[in-house]
């Protein structure tokens, strides 16, 4: 392989670094709420739902450095692959079922707690 070819850009659209800033973005926004309901559910419910809220704050976190972590392992992939010209073998989609299952989980949490709030 030629130096040429050593310094070739890997992925000329940018993929990975624009899936990186989503992934940021989505624990970003899941951090937000989370603190939100952090907030907003022990006065409408009592501190019972400081549990789900402070599960949700901790689960963002952790999004945000499975993000970090992602990213990495694929950069590291791509530029491997650039230089030996291998298979290519992404992170997969783990954190794509956490996020899901969290997200499920705590809509769930937030209707009980709304119809508990509602029932006399």
């Amino acid at each position: 392989m030629s130096d040429g070819d050593a310094q070739r850009i890997f992925d000329r659209g940018m993929q990975p670094e624009r899936t990186a800033l989503a992934w940021r973005r989505t624990a970003l926004a899941m951090g937000i709420g989370s603190i939100a309901a952090l907030r907003v559910f022990p006065l409408a419910f009592g501190p019972v739902a400081l549990v789900p809220a402070g599960i949700a704050v901790l689960i963002s976190v952790t999004v945000f450095v499975f993000a970090q972590l992602r990213y990495r392992h694929n950069h590291r992939v791509l530029i491997a692959r650039n230089e030996s010209g291998g298979p290519i073998v992404l992170a997969g989609g783990g954190m794509v079922a956490l996020v899901a299952i969290a997200t499920f989980g705590f809509a769930v949490i937030a209707a009980v707690l709304l119809i508990l709030a509602l029932v006399p």
